[in-house]
């Protein structure tokens, strides 16, 4: 992929439809895991059967402009309500212009801070996205999350 290496955390979390954004941080640690949740207490597990922040590989769309002030345009219409890949197709300045496509990506094959964000975020739709803005060395990426598995 086009995005191999970062240098800055999540700048911010938007969300256009009302189903809470992204979320806090981490819950429940990362690695480990071999008790199957037995030292959770079990209401995260019971509260979001299938929109876990964990998995394996996401769908994933981005926005990816070099200068901030372009990402800002390319915010200020999905906060509007346009749809996500006519905003990508009109300012993303990469190989996903067709929409901001790029498909599935698996952990490992992502850059940390855009892994991190991607793996954070819920699914939504291009016509109601939840979406999330960080900065790479590649410049300013708008991500959001088609689906998980």
């Amino acid at each position: 992929t086009c995005i191999r290496q970062s240098t800055e955390a999540v700048v911010s979390t938007q969300s256009t439809g009302g189903a809470g954004g992204a979320g806090g941080g981490k819950s429940g640690g990362g690695k480990g895991g071999k008790g199957k949740g037995k030292a959770d207490s079990g209401a995260s597990a019971a509260s979001e059967p299938k929109e876990k922040k964990g998995g394996t590989a996401v769908k994933v769309r981005h926005i990816l402009c070099e200068k901030q002030s372009k990402s800002m345009e390319a915010l200020a219409e999905l906060q509007t309500g346009a749809k996500f890949n006519e905003v990508a197709t009109k300012y993303s300045e990469d190989k996903a212009r067709s929409g901001g496509d790029l498909g599935w990506m698996t952990r490992g094959s992502m850059v940390g801070p855009f892994q991190d964000a991607a793996f954070a975020l819920t699914k939504s739709t291009v016509g109601n996205p939840n979406y999330v803005q960080i900065k790479t060395k590649f410049g300013y990426h708008i991500i959001m999350i088609e689906d998980k598995k």
